[in-house]
């Protein structure tokens, strides 16, 4: 497969993250239907007392209420939110755009999720590979997006496609990773009154199948 090419993951305001995200935005960035839809997938993919990532996390997780984890870490752009957010067992501000390395174990999660902020990311794929590289073999990265964003701060390959081009492009992360299976893509979009919703969701593939690396 042919990388994407660099100029696809550019931004229009290519300003340091940390700036944009210094001030907390304690909002939610899609309507309570679609939020609905994305605990929903949550319930059905996430294995109660797991352990899960929360990354590019916030205030709000969106994880079903009366299910136990064995513990949620987040890792997002900005403290005070993620100190807020009554659902994480831990965190760290950390910048993906920056540093796509994640600051945690081989096999350490048992699942993780990116929420409406996939389209932010340039170093996309180097960030699912290292998502495959914590999760533990099998383990789930849900991967949930709507079609509202913060335009200057997305991809141009995003701001260009339509939302069957966002979720192609969002399973060829997955693909170009390497360390993916059964990568599979949900409509889960609540109806023409409420922001759509959709999921793109690969299971880890352990280190024995992992390529790809550089």
């Amino acid at each position: 497969m042919t990388p994407i090419p660099p100029e696809m993951l550019s931004r229009l305001d290519e300003s340091p993250d940390a700036l944009f995200y210094a001030t907390p935005r304690f909002v939610t960035h899609i309507d309570d239907a679609a939020i609905a839809a994305v605990t929903q997938i949550y319930r059905e993919y996430f294995p109660p007392g797991g352990a899960l990532l929360d990354l590019m996390s916030s205030w709000v997780s969106h994880l079903p209420a009366g299910v136990d984890y064995g513990k949620v870490v987040g890792l997002g752009m900005n403290g005070h939110e993620l100190a807020a957010n009554p659902r994480l067992d831990g965190w760290v501000v950390h910048d993906l755009n920056q540093t796509p390395q994640l600051p945690f174990g081989d096999s350490e999660f048992d699942g993780a999720a990116i929420c409406v902020s996939v389209d932010y990311l340039t170093r996309p794929v180097d960030v699912l590979r290292e998502c495959g590289r914590v999760l533990r073999p099998g383990g789930p990265l849900v991967i949930t997006f709507s079609n509202r964003c913060f335009p200057t701060k997305v991809v141009a390959a995003w701001r260009m496609l339509d939302d069957e081009g966002h979720q192609e492009l969002v399973k060829r992360y997955f693909v170009e990773a390497g360390n993916w299976r059964e990568v599979e893509v949900l409509d889960r979009s609540p109806g023409r009154d409420g922001d759509p919703l959709y999921a793109v969701i690969g299971r880890g593939a352990g280190p024995a199948r992992q390529h790809g690396h550089g």
